[in-house]
């Protein structure tokens, strides 16, 4: 069984159950969990967990995010992006000429969406409400009332505005529709907007230069070292946490995932233990063992994230 994390490039066309489906049929194994979901539509970075590493799975999810998009102005639909069906269309030529859209207003309504905002979540998205996803409910032709959600625009950059488009690099918080930011920054500019394109392409420290499609994964499985050598471990991903140890008389109180108070570590000196803060914790053969955190009021290193499996 593999595993780790393999990072997808996902092709248009695909959902990320597709991806996970095609996956297990190319990896030959059941255990295989994605990061958090790309419209059918959307391409790009897709973090997938294989084996053991399934349990990051929502770890990762709560990772920044950075997309290339591109913005049309003058349509709005009702699925916020080009798929959907159009409901209100500008003239924006004539808009120009009447001096009421130009590059500068554009900016500054681009700029003025960096920062936090309360986020209206579409109809048509994979959130549920009393157990239903939204986007079923739409198809229905039922609109509910959605709570804003509060989201962070990192920054917009690399805009370029080649009229009726807009393109522009976004990096975001979890949890933030590109495609309804599209739609936000087309009803502040009073001209309406819509996503038509969108490429996801880094995930935390994830990038798209070392994505892979599932056609070089499916190529790269005739060998197990092919796909091995693409893997990142579990280790790997957490390496900005600090390394800790315990002596060796306490390691099975790790490997049942028990909490270890500070005279059981074998540590660097120069690690000082802080509240709240996680690290890597290794048994005293230096074996990985799982990612924990200091609760400096109980004065114990509980464990967060267990990965250790016995042999």
């Amino acid at each position: 069984m593999y595993n780790g994390v393999i990072i997808v490039n996902k092709e248009k066309g695909f959902t990320s159950h597709d991806v996970v489906a095609k996956l297990r049929g190319i990896l030959k194994q059941k255990k295989i969990g994605h990061t958090g979901t790309l419209d059918p539509d959307a391409t790009g970075v897709l973090p997938v967990c294989l084996g053991h590493a399934t349990k990051l799975c929502d770890m990762l999810t709560d990772k920044d995010k950075t997309y290339e998009t591109v913005m049309l102005l003058g349509k709005v639909t009702d699925t916020q992006d080009i798929s959907g069906q159009v409901i209100e269309e500008y003239d924006i030529d004539s808009m120009k000429e009447a001096g009421n859209l130009d590059d500068s207003k554009i900016m500054e309504v681009i700029n003025s969406f960096v920062g936090d905002y309360n986020q209206i979540p579409p109809m048509y998205s994979a959130l549920k409400v009393n157990g239903k996803k939204l986007y079923e409910l739409a198809r229905e032709g039922i609109e509910i009332e959605r709570k804003p959600r509060p989201v962070r625009i990192i920054a917009i950059e690399n805009v370029r505005i080649e009229y009726p488009r807009v393109y522009m690099t976004v990096s975001c918080s979890k949890g933030t529709y590109i495609r309804t930011l599209c739609h936000d920054i087309g009803q502040k500019l009073l001209c309406g907007a819509c996503m038509e394109e969108l490429k996801r392409t880094k995930v935390s420290n994830f990038c798209i230069q070392e994505s892979l499609t599932l056609s070089q994964i499916s190529s790269l499985a005739d060998s197990e070292e092919g796909i091995c050598s693409k893997l990142i471990s579990v280790e790997k991903i957490f390496e900005m946490y600090p390394k800790i140890k315990t002596s060796i008389k306490y390691d099975k109180m790790l490997y049942n995932g028990n909490s270890v108070v500070p005279f059981m570590l074998d540590i660097d000196e120069k690690i000082i233990l802080e509240d709240d803060k996680r690290y890597r914790m290794y048994d005293s053969a230096g074996q990985f063992i799982g990612i924990f955190y200091y609760n400096k009021k109980e004065k114990l290193i509980k464990c967060d994230k267990m990965f250790y499996v016995a042999k």
